[in-house]
């Protein structure tokens, strides 16, 4: 079974899944941080593929694709350094990225590319549920990958009934229609999203995302989904730590509450 599967079925809550940007802060240092992740104790990981128009994504996870990609991060390398990434790492991982990137290096080759490492799911935001369905499902399947689909507070609820009834594993649910990155708190209408999604009683595990950054964000997340997402907080420490395997460990510890 699926990796992302198995996890979402265990019956697990609180869960923890990281977002960070391939070949940042430094070109090699993609492996070494996935592992120091799983050695932190995080359920999920979500590599990002740098782009060079990331326009939905906010100044910090903009600023590290810039960044990763003057340093030469590319599909093919990414893919190199993952590699033999399952020797030691049993966590669910997805890759997260835009659609020109992928088509440019071949939707055939990019899922085949996906099982041959050992990645579980592929978030791809600006990808429409109704192409997917029609192009690609099958190759998705052929490879045991699972497409993620996002919601947001204006996704309508028929549209979030047709996303829930295609989805396989979990449904993110982007807490905010703004860009992404560090915010404080949630406000009263993100709150108001999340009590109508729960009340509308989707099947599919839905995870929390945009403006997480500390503990009291991550346990709201938590008791009103299956858990959150962290990208722009966590990739702000790692532009400032020089991504030590010491100061991810504080990170994802203060997040937990744990500290």
């Amino acid at each position: 079974m699926n990796r992302i599967s198995e996890l979402f079925l265990s019956g697990k809550r609180n869960i923890l899944s990281i977002y960070f940007t391939a070949g940042y802060p430094y070109l090699d240092s993609t492996s070494r941080i996935i592992k120091d992740l799983v050695n932190a104790g995080v359920d999920m990981i979500e590599v990002g593929i740098p782009f060079s128009d990331p326009l939905a994504d906010g100044p910090v996870i903009q600023e590290s694709n810039a960044k990763a990609l003057k340093n030469g991060m590319s599909m093919n390398k990414l893919f190199r350094q993952l590699e033999g990434i399952r020797e030691g790492v049993g966590i669910p991982l997805l890759l997260m990225g835009y659609l020109n990137p992928v088509l440019k290096f071949g939707m055939e080759n990019f899922c085949a590319k996906c099982a041959e490492t050992g990645i579980d799911g592929i978030i791809i935001p600006d990808l429409p549920p109704e192409i997917f369905i029609e192009k690609y499902a099958g190759l998705f399947r052929k490879h045991d990958l699972l497409n993620i689909f996002l919601i947001t507070p204006q996704t309508s609820e028929d549209r979030i009934r047709y996303i829930d009834s295609i989805s396989n594993g979990f449904i993110y649910m982007v807490s905010s229609s703004s860009t992404t990155g560090i915010k404080k708190g949630f406000q009263k209408e993100h709150l108001d999203y999340f009590r109508r999604i729960t009340e509308m009683g989707i099947i599919t595990p839905g995870l929390t995302g945009f403006g997480i950054s500390d503990n009291s964000a991550f346990k709201t997340a938590c008791s009103l989904s299956y858990g959150a997402v962290i990208g722009s907080a966590f990739i702000k420490e790692l532009g400032k730590d020089m991504a030590s395997g010491d100061s991810i460990k504080r990170f994802i510890s203060a997040v937990r509450g744990e500290q």
